[in-house]
């Protein structure tokens, strides 16, 4: 009998058990909530840091968040501005103690190896089948091998490019975009006589620093040397010394830019270069694909893209890149998240908004609907340029942060070619053995 009633008394609380999770679900329905709302109310934050200022780039992560949101309304964004001068420092400080972004804005290339420490390689967190919609992928991988998994999720493909004012070039009698070095000295004449500023210079447009950024004109400085992108290592590998023959050479060169009137007087200092060149006051301007629709926005079809010039001979190469994207920290405690939006970077619907926003998308088979992006993508595509990487993409950071104060001391005639390549050769110089070889790292 007492076995029984003990029975008895589990079926009755097994039933009661039972019971009451339908009851509280029905008392819950009668109250208007449910799990399944309660699971959706969850709310995950995702915060990206970036130095994009008010860039065509910026305008991108932003369009990219908010469309995200609107179709995942659980994922929000908190998006933080960074300074651009001490970007990579600050990312650094946080990782140590593990408080920076869940995503942080990356350039690929070297830069995000050298910081691969404190990031999550994507190969085995993003879906194979997303990293196979994405092109370029090698530039952010151990030694720029795909196979070993990429670090940066690109969203955009950029170049770095010379723009002109196609009335200032009539205006001027120039007839033909120059294509070495005497052809763009001889424009320059004319287009000073005209009234024109021929080249601006200044640390407008993608700010990155006080001074203007040195490694768009050293990107074609050393394609002008180089016919193919293997010849870019030999810089990484001391092969091609920074004080060589050849470089003083191409710099005296550059040099002459403000010796012979092409330039502004004042590169060293000015901030509103883009603004010189939208408003016709200059002719040219050395820039990128981030800030291509504020041009053809202002200037329409006034506006084109060239070659920068800087070589004895034309140079038969373009700087095409997929030159930063979105990376996530190893010790990011939304990773599954941060992974589905690298995820939906990768597809058709962010394209567009990338394409909106007037920037080229890095999504393989992606097309961009504004002209002077598209001449961009010709120059490789239809007229047989060979593509190059940004130089400072494949250079030591630590050679990449002297460049960014030497050069600009050269072209504004603070320091002498010899002296300036001298001081980048000492840097080289005193990198560590394992930072001079034939593996990029």
């Amino acid at each position: 009998m007492q076995t029984r009633c003990l029975r008895n008394e589990r079926v009755l609380i097994m039933k009661k058990k039972r019971i009451l999770p339908v009851a509280l679900a029905i008392a819950l329905a009668f109250s208007g909530v449910s799990f399944a709302n309660n699971a959706q109310a969850a709310t995950t934050t995702l915060t990206i840091w970036h130095n994009l200022g008010t860039t065509q780039n910026a305008d991108a992560v932003k369009a990219l968040t908010a469309a995200y949101s609107k179709a995942n309304p659980n994922v929000t964004f908190k998006l933080v501005d960074q300074p651009g001068d001490n970007y990579f420092a600050l990312l650094q400080a946080a990782a140590v103690s593990k408080k920076g972004p869940d995503l942080a804005l990356m350039w690929t290339g070297l830069f995000a190896l050298q910081y691969k420490s404190y990031l999550q390689n994507m190969k085995g967190v993003v879906s194979d089948a997303a990293l196979a919609r994405e092109g370029s992928l090698s530039w952010s991988a151990p030694n720029f091998d795909a196979k070993s998994g990429a670090y940066v999720m690109p969203f955009d493909r950029q170049f770095y490019i010379g723009f002109y004012n196609k009335a200032a070039f009539a205006k001027a009698g120039v007839k033909n975009v120059p294509s070495n070095w005497n052809e763009l000295y001889a424009a320059c004449g004319k287009l000073k006589s005209a009234g024109f500023t021929p080249i601006v210079y200044g640390n407008g447009g993608q700010s990155l620093g006080a001074l203007y950024y040195p490694w768009y004109d050293a990107s074609y400085i050393a394609i002008g040397q180089n016919s193919s992108p293997d010849g870019l290592r030999d810089l990484y590998n001391g092969t091609n010394k920074w004080d060589s023959s050849k470089n003083v050479d191409s710099y005296n060169k550059y040099a002459a830019l403000k010796t012979k009137g092409c330039t502004n007087q004042d590169i060293l200092t000015k901030t509103n270069n883009v603004e010189d060149f939208i408003g016709g006051k200059a002719a040219m301007i050395i820039d990128g694909t981030w800030d291509t629709k504020k041009f053809t926005d202002a200037m329409k079809s006034n506006v084109a893209a060239f070659i920068p010039p800087f070589s004895d001979q034309p140079i038969k190469g373009v700087v095409e890149f997929a030159g930063q994207g979105l990376a996530m920290t190893n010790y990011s405690k939304n990773q599954a998240a941060s992974a589905k939006f690298l995820e939906f970077m990768t597809t058709d619907a962010a394209a567009k908004i990338v394409d909106g926003v007037g920037l080229i998308p890095n999504v393989n088979g992606s097309t961009t609907s504004n002209p002077v992006n598209q001449q961009m993508l010709e120059f490789a595509a239809k007229q047989g340029f060979t593509r190059f990487p940004m130089l400072d993409n494949v250079l030591q950071g630590d050679v990449v942060d002297a460049g960014n104060k030497v050069i600009p001391a050269i072209l504004g005639g603070k320091t002498a070619v010899a002296a300036g390549l001298k001081q980048l050769a000492q840097v080289w110089n005193n990198l560590p053995a394992g930072k001079k070889g034939n593996t990029y790292n």
